[in-house]
């Protein structure tokens, strides 16, 4: 499956639409809430772009769902309150960073970039009508060029139709860090980001546990959350990723080809050998530790 193949966007960087429409309707659903005599949200949902209509399944879920969220943590949104100005700052900055994407990618197609309100829990992610951007979770927009070019990235990727595997989520989400950092300079993961630490202190044992895992659908513990089996952070995977990616770039002559293969992959298990980063672990892990 290739995202947002369905609608009408662009391949000018220069046209890319970033939509925050659906900000001061979140903030008057959010101000009525104590007078208004139905839920204010059913408003919000009902009038809202596709990008919160994009953002129902699995995330704002329902009208009800986001007023329970909104009563619990009314300081943590209120602490975003105003975001919109800032945002729109910020996309100055992020719009050449679209240039250098069709640099490396000459083939790619931009979507709008919808910013909406959610149930904090996710940053951005993607739907067949573009990207969409949770501002709630955006306390620092430092990242938010890095968060941008990486959903851009999962917007170009070619998903599996069969059930993903580990192997393949983390492929996905790695090379979508790994080239958002090589189009923006921006390093991924950063200071911040427990799961790059992590990985590199912990690398052989985290190693020889994905490889004996790599192959089956089960993603527990290296992405999306974690069992609490010991002190790992989330999204390990993201980390494993970008190691499997970032090898196989840096032995590659012609690095604009190895982008395209990076973005078109339909082999992930040829794409691994091709990297090397997990044959030592391959040759010798043969069950689960």
């Amino acid at each position: 499956m290739v995202f947002g193949q369905t609608g009408q966007f662009t391949d000018d960087p220069y046209q890319v639409s970033f939509v925050t429409s659906d900000l001061p309707k979140f903030w008057a659903a959010f101000d009525s809430l104590s007078v208004a005599e139905r839920n204010p949200f059913e408003t919000y949902i009902g009038q809202g772009s596709a990008g919160v209509k994009g953002f129902v399944p699995y995330r704002i879920i329902n009208a009800d769902s986001l007023r329970s969220m909104v009563l619990q943590r009314k300081k943590d949104y209120e602490a975003v309150r105003g975001m919109e100005e800032q945002i729109k700052q910020k996309v100055q900055e992020i719009k050449p960073y679209f240039y250098g994407f069709k640099y490396w990618y000459p083939e790619a197609i931009f979507p709008p970039v919808y910013f909406v309100m959610g149930r904090f829990n996710s940053g951005g992610t993607t739907s067949e009508e573009g990207l969409i951007i949770g501002v709630e979770k955006l306390t620092d927009l430092n990242g938010l060029p890095s968060l941008i070019i990486h959903e851009s990235v999962h917007f170009q990727q070619k998903w599996p139709e069969h059930e993903t595997t580990l192997l393949e989520h983390a492929i996905l989400e790695g090379s979508a860090d790994f080239l958002a950092e090589l189009i923006t300079g921006i390093k991924a993961g950063g200071a911040s980001n427990e799961a790059y630490a992590y990985g590199e202190i912990h690398k052989d044992q985290l190693c020889r546990e994905f490889v004996a895992r790599m192959s089956e659908p089960d993603i527990k513990d290296w992405l999306y959350g974690t069992s609490g089996k010991d002190d790992r952070p989330n999204d390990l995977g993201y980390w494993m990723g970008y190691n499997i990616v970032q090898t196989y770039f840096d032995q590659v002559d012609d690095k604009r080809q190895a982008v395209q293969h990076i973005l078109n992959l339909e082999d992930f298990d040829a794409f691994l050998q091709e990297s090397g980063f997990l044959a030592i672990y391959q040759e010798t892990v043969i069950e689960k530790p």
